[in-house]
């Protein structure tokens, strides 16, 4: 039996490796694919497929007996076409991931079978079913137990990345409005027994590792506990190996957890601020920011006296974001000292609370689904913005680029990684990326606008 994986590729969001070998260092293995493949049954032939690599020439392969297609909501309109071209050749078609999960009825009008939820609980039913030619529309997935997730099969995967990619924990308790985690894997905090993750770290090739959880440090004292444990752990293994991560701001608040992440291999962590504002906060359900007393300059500083750089995360387009927000959000990431600022359009996602707001006020602007699903990547202005109309939203995009990124401004902070010992090249990569960025970006935002005239 031959087993196909595919992760669909959106070049929208991102120029394939090939194209730009700055994207080595801004793609991430389709580890949810690498989970499934371990999931599989050892008599079946399994390839897996990353487009973001290169498009394959599908027709030249040996024909599969089943194909298997994850995606986010930015690869539904290409994972959808990659269905159909098995479909048409009588393959049959299963698709999960996020999107699937939360449209699950548009899903089926494209593939054979919809996988819901987290495959751990279900992927061996679905193949079993289709061994025997009774493959149901869909299959529905509690959340699994962290003991059953299995080691992800690394090997199936070509060399050519920067990163490799694992998974300690699952759920976030946090539940921002914007953010479909929460739907998706829960608000529980559960983390994988350490020492699957070890034995699974040591089975990655890459150097350089990416850390996907959603947040890996918690934001409760057990959580923070165990995240001391995994560090230990690290250490005690001598993985050789550098890693960055999603955390809250609260690491900043614990020197041992900040020693043991430094010493266990962080080279740099993943901080969503949101909002320069306690109105955006507010809104967007971030109350973890708005605790009183955060010095956030403060906190970033304390991680970095430890060697570790911090990417800052904003948003433009809240409610309560009006003319002016992309100078205040470069600023404030000036302010905060971070290394890199990612700066992102509010994006209702399905299976949010945003989306469920925007989409009952009729404020989805690229509702032409399934195709405009590929705008989907939160670098598209997609919505209706309360203060903003789409010319100013991208107007004030390009404004908070430009002045991040200056050359000043960047050369300022490589300057100090370097005079720091801060990871000073991979500081130099991500500034020089985003730089990079900036052009194409302004043709980018035009062509979208000019979609949006004709449609």
């Amino acid at each position: 039996m031959r087993l196909l994986l595919i992760n669909p590729v959106n070049p929208l969001a991102l120029a394939r490796v090939r194209q730009s070998q700055w994207n080595r260092y801004r793609i991430w293995k389709p580890l949810g694919l690498l989970t499934v493949a371990a999931l599989t049954p050892a008599d079946y032939e399994i390839a897996v497929i990353d487009e973001n690599l290169g498009m394959p020439a599908y027709g030249e392969m040996p024909r599969p007996d089943i194909v298997g297609i994850t995606a986010f909501t930015s690869q539904a309109t290409r994972a959808y076409e990659a269905a159909r071209h098995f479909r048409d050749r009588g393959v049959p078609v299963v698709m999960g991931g996020i999107h699937a999960s939360m449209c699950p009825q548009e899903a089926l009008q494209h593939v054979d079978c919809v996988a819901i939820g987290e495959a751990e609980g279900i992927w061996p039913h679905v193949l079993a079913d289709a061994r025997r030619g009774r493959l149901a529309k869909s299959y529905t997935a509690d959340h699994a137990e962290t003991a059953a997730i299995p080691r992800a099969r690394h090997d199936l995967l070509p060399r050519g990345y920067a990163f490799g990619a694992v998974q300690t924990t699952r759920g976030c308790p946090l539940n921002c409005s914007f953010c479909s985690v929460t739907s998706f894997n829960g608000a529980r905090y559960r983390g994988r027994p350490i020492a699957d993750v070890i034995d699974e770290m040591r089975t990655i090739r890459e150097k350089l590792i990416l850390v996907v959880d959603d947040n890996l440090i918690g934001t409760s004292a057990a959580h923070i506990a165990r995240a001391k444990e995994l560090f230990r752990a690290m250490i005690a293994a001598g993985l050789r190996k550098k890693w960055i991560a999603q955390v809250t701001i609260n690491m900043g608040d614990d020197e041992e957890l900040l020693a043991l992440a430094a010493a266990a291999g962080c080279a740099g962590v993943f901080i969503g601020f949101e909002s320069p504002t306690p109105e955006g906060l507010a809104e967007v359900g971030k109350k973890f920011n708005l605790i009183k007393g955060r010095d956030a300059r403060a906190s970033v500083q304390r991680i970095q006296r430890h060697g570790i750089l911090v990417a800052g995360s904003f948003i433009i387009g809240l409610d309560s974001d009006g003319r002016g927000i992309g100078r205040r959000i470069a600023d404030a990431g000036s302010r905060y000292g971070v290394d890199i600022l990612n700066t992102l359009f509010l994006t209702p996602l399905p299976g949010t609370r945003l989306w469920d707001k925007m989409h009952g006020e009729g404020r989805i602007s690229a509702n032409a689904f399934p195709s405009d699903w590929r705008y989907y990547t939160l670098t598209f202005p997609v919505a209706h913005y309360k203060q903003l109309s789409q010319s100013q939203v991208i107007r004030e995009m390009e404004s908070c680029d430009r002045r991040f990124y200056s050359r000043w401004r960047t050369l300022r902070r490589v300057w100090s990684s370097l005079w720091r010992r801060r990871h000073p090249l991979v500081s130099l990569v991500g500034n020089l990326s985003y730089r990079s960025s900036l052009l194409r970006n302004r043709q980018t935002y035009r062509d979208f606008a000019g979609r949006a005239a004709r449609s």
